[in-house]
């Protein structure tokens, strides 16, 4: 008995391990550009699915162990931390994705979008089209997920407010691929960290009144559903800009 006991104890250790290797070849084999999103995705799900089933059997020979003997204990307990700590980051974006519609076009002014120029060269072929002709409903997914999205009006000069953008935007680690103080525009390139995806971003500060306006456009190159990504990166962007400016509260 002791011994079936050890055996599925170890069993769901070494699910959980498996689970954890499947993860990080998904994650490294996308940093390192050996893999597509599609299947480095899957590897996520995969390693996360694994990791659960290493969980389950892991508490199950918690359960037999405490009972009885303890024999296995400490494995039983090692195989269900190492399965939860795969499974948790996944789920957790499962979660979050399942609270926001499938889009990844994100943006301030709806009207009126900042264009993309500069980018467009370096998104290639197999990125997510620019032309937000889908879903048909795109302006009305967004305006009921994230209806604080708007366009930051500011009583500073635009120059100014210009110069605290760019300022903000190299702040926040992102690869400025362009700027141009001119027409107002930066276009700039972010890389999340953990799986290297691309998302760009292009902000526009135009004069408006005796102040300035300031849009942001957040565009991810792959996948339907950003997570919820580029509408968190865009509010944390103007709080930063306006912390910048002096202008919190």
């Amino acid at each position: 008995m002791n011994g079936d006991k050890s055996r599925l104890a170890a069993w769901g250790l070494r699910l959980a391990i498996l689970g954890l290797a499947v993860l990080a070849l998904g994650i490294l084999g996308h940093r390192f550009g050996v893999l597509d999103f599609r299947p480095a995705l899957l590897g996520l799900a995969g390693g996360a699915a694994i990791g659960v089933i290493g969980a389950i059997v892991s508490a199950v020979a918690l359960v037999m162990s405490l009972a009885s003997s303890r024999s296995g204990v400490r494995t039983a307990i090692a195989g269900l931390v190492v399965g939860l700590l795969v499974a948790a980051p996944v789920g957790q974006a499962m979660i979050a994705g399942s609270k926001v519609p499938r889009i990844h076009d994100i943006a301030t002014d709806l009207a009126n979008p900042p264009a993309f120029d500069a980018v467009v060269a370096l998104r290639g072929e197999t990125s997510n089209p620019l032309d937000r002709a889908e879903p048909a409903d795109l302006a009305e997914l967004q305006r009921q997920a994230y209806p604080d999205l708007k366009t930051l009006e500011l009583e500073v000069q635009p120059g100014k407010v210009y110069e605290a953008a760019l300022e903000t935007a190299r702040s926040m680690d992102w690869e400025i691929v362009s700027s141009n103080p001119e027409n107002g525009l930066i276009e700039a390139t972010a890389t999340t960290r953990v799986m290297n995806f691309k998302d760009d971003i292009a902000i526009r500060v135009v004069e408006r009144g005796e102040g300035a306006a300031v849009d942001v456009r957040s565009v991810s190159r792959v996948g339907i559903s950003d997570m919820g990504a580029n509408a968190n990166r865009i509010r944390s962007y103007l709080h930063a800009l306006k912390v910048n400016l002096g202008e919190a509260g």
